[in-house]
């Protein structure tokens, strides 16, 4: 295994800064730091980009394919709201696995439907942070 990319989709850039009691003090940075802690013993290179635009989260999509070998995805928001976002997951053959900070099944109703995770490989919710790195270790162990 050569590459991953870890996508992080809209606000996540604000980490950090935002609702720190609901999503920790931790930076986007600091997240993509732990994920290559977690690979680069493995000779994995990490491919970290952050979007607020849905277009542009759709073309890394595209481009994954036959580049990485897994993607690791916080698509934030969209996560409840982007056919658009599964449209194109369902298009690639990468694996893809969600990830979200919080736990999502316990936050407000509309929060609770994932439009992604059908054409996911899996997906990781309310572990924090350290979802990215469990992640990153299941394209460690599968691939």
């Amino acid at each position: 295994m050569g590459k991953l990319l870890l996508l992080n989709g809209p606000n996540l850039n604000r980490l950090g800064k935002r609702e720190p009691d609901l999503y920790g003090n931790e930076t986007l940075q600091d997240i993509e730091n732990k994920v290559r802690d977690v690979i680069e013993p493995y000779q994995v290179q990490l491919d970290a980009k952050q979007s607020n635009h849905e277009g542009e989260l759709i073309d890394w999509i595209h481009e994954a394919e036959g580049k990485y070998h897994g993607i690791i995805f916080n698509p934030g928001a969209y996560t409840h709201t982007s056919i658009a976002l599964r449209d194109a997951i369902s298009s690639i053959t990468v694996p893809v696995i969600e990830v979200h900070i919080s736990n999502v099944h316990k936050r407000e109703s509309f929060r609770h439907t994932s439009m992604l995770a059908p054409v996911c490989s899996g997906q990781i919710v309310g572990l924090g942070t350290k979802g990215y790195q469990l992640a990153a270790m299941y394209f460690l162990e599968n691939n």
